[in-house]
């Protein structure tokens, strides 16, 4: 018997059943291009739209509905449209935009869509969740009550952050804010924090030394690095850091702890007001659009700490935002102010004095991550940032004449052993203990004595010295014990002996 060509309307299953499928009209939403300009395309004939769909085009490109109007569609191509042409047919995929998550990304270097720019192979994700999704609801939320120690002494001990918050590192061009957000990755290693590198209009050489002080201080195998860099279309800028929450919020939702730095908002607002001024929004205050408030609000609002009934895991954001001339109180910083549960401001004339970090103590605040702040960490820190405030004062005054009361000679002195204290180089980040150890000895006036220009060095050698003096005290803080008065003494007697022994050398040489 010939086998005969079957007719369209029957299907063969594996174990060769025909099945009939009826014949019959199918739906489809199609769309057509009415605009093109700057990597917008203005589309009709797409209604049922929503907000985030993901949109095909025959050519192949794909978009996003960035904005909707009554009778069509703005949308904001995700690659190259050079293909696509006015007329041309698009088709409302039914999703939203998603990208993949999970721990195949771990290491890599990504783009916001997910796909590798490090030579790799492509992201064999098990799973893949949309870009914008809800903030975690209060009922679903828990207190900030862990720390997440960034290394740098100055942020540790004044400036806490605690695993959950949102705290907003703020400051002019080129006074430290992405090196002071690498910092607090690369301390990481040795924890069980994920952590999230957003990159958003930076230029490729700035994000490859960031991957690469990662890569050689840190554990890349911890860090996901997703990059929209400014020579990438305006599209992938935008949901650059929606994406790279995404990637963040899966380890969270499992009970893990993640971090996530967006380098930086500032750049990702002009990127909103591009595209916000070719779909012809209306403009704000400052010539933004009104919804900027609520583009990043809805951003960071994602960062949480959850509940024990959803895991306890969380997810804390350092955004990164840049101001002109330290003026705080321009619309975007204000914005993020007022988001976030505290900013750390870096100084200019700080950073040009070669103080680094050039923390501005006084404008700096940590609201939430105080009542995280590790409790042997707190009961030394003491009244450093009162003394050190004053002494920044003080030696404002002090500038125009000499210093005759001797109380204020004492005051200056311990401030410049706070400051010089405070001074750290890159990539050196403190373990608890020896920050600890600093403050005590510091509260216990054992650093009177030791000369400004020998702080560096005992900083530095102080970890071997008390692992070798002061083991039992350093395995306790580690493992989370608390700070007992013999540990605290055995802390400021080892530091007493290495200032000694540095002392000694120095007059040997």
């Amino acid at each position: 018997m010939t086998d005969l060509p079957l007719p369209e309307n029957w299907l063969t299953d594996a174990g060769g059943k025909l099945d009939r499928v009826p014949l019959g009209p199918t739906a489809e939403a199609v769309g057509r291009v009415t605009k093109l300009a700057d990597g917008i395309a203005q589309i009709t004939g797409l209604p049922d739209a929503p907000l985030g769909a993901l949109l095909k085009f025959d050519s192949g490109a794909y978009a996003f509905a960035h904005s909707l109007d009554p009778d069509l569609i703005n949308a904001v191509f995700l690659d190259d449209a050079a293909e696509v042409t006015v007329g041309e047919r698009v088709t409302d995929t039914t999703e939203v935009l998603r990208v993949p998550v999970g721990e195949a990304l771990l290491g890599r270097v990504v783009d916001p869509l997910g796909r590798p720019l490090d030579g790799g192979p492509a992201i064999n994700a098990a799973q893949h969740m949309p870009v914008e999704r809800p903030a975690p609801a209060i009922i679903e939320r828990d207190l900030v009550s862990q720390p997440l120690q960034t290394g740098v002494l100055v942020v540790d001990s004044l400036f806490a952050i605690g695993r959950g918050q949102r705290e907003l590192i703020v400051g002019d061009h080129a006074t430290g804010k992405t090196s002071l957000a690498v910092d607090a990755i690369i301390n990481q290693r040795g924890t069980d924090v994920i952590c999230v590198y957003v990159a958003v209009g930076q230029r490729a050489t700035a994000v490859e030394r960031v991957i690469e002080a990662v890569r050689k201080h840190g554990d890349p195998s911890k860090c996901i690095f997703v990059v929209g860099s400014a020579g990438t279309p305006p599209g992938l800028q935008w949901i650059a850091p929606f994406a790279g929450m995404t990637m963040a919020e899966y380890f969270r939702d499992k009970g893990q702890d993640a971090l996530i730095v967006i380098d930086d908002l500032t750049l990702h607002a002009a990127t909103h007001r591009e595209l916000a001024l070719l779909t012809r929004e209306p403009p704000g205050r400052e010539a933004y659009p009104g919804d900027v408030f609520y583009l990043h609000a809805r951003l960071l609002e994602r960062a949480a700490k959850l509940s024990p009934d959803l895991g306890g895991g969380s997810l804390t954001a350092l955004p990164i935002a840049q101001t002109e001339a330290g003026n705080l109180s321009a619309y975007i910083p204000t914005n993020l102010i007022s988001i976030t549960d505290g900013q750390i401001v870096l100084n200019s004339h700080l950073f040009s004095a070669n103080q680094r970090p050039a923390v501005d103590v006084g404008l700096s605040v940590s609201r939430v991550g105080g009542k995280a702040q590790n409790k042997a960490l707190r009961s030394v820190a003491g009244r450093i940032r009162l003394e050190y405030s004053q002494f920044q004062e003080l030696e404002m005054f002090t500038r125009f004449g000499g210093i005759s009361n001797d109380r204020v000679k004492a005051q200056i002195a311990r401030g410049e052993r706070i400051r010089a204290l405070l001074v750290q180089p890159r990539y050196a980040g403190l373990r608890l203990v020896d920050q600890v150890a600093l403050l005590a000895a510091l509260g216990d006036s054992i650093l009177d004595d030791v000369p400004v220009d020998r702080i560096a060095t005992l900083r530095d050698r102080l970890p071997d010295w008390l692992d070798r003096t002061a083991p039992e005290v350093v395995a306790a803080l580690a493992s989370g014990g608390a700070l007992t008065d013999t540990g605290r003494a055995a802390l400021t007697a080892a530091v007493r002996d290495l200032a000694a022994d540095i002392a000694r050398l120095g007059q040997d040489a």
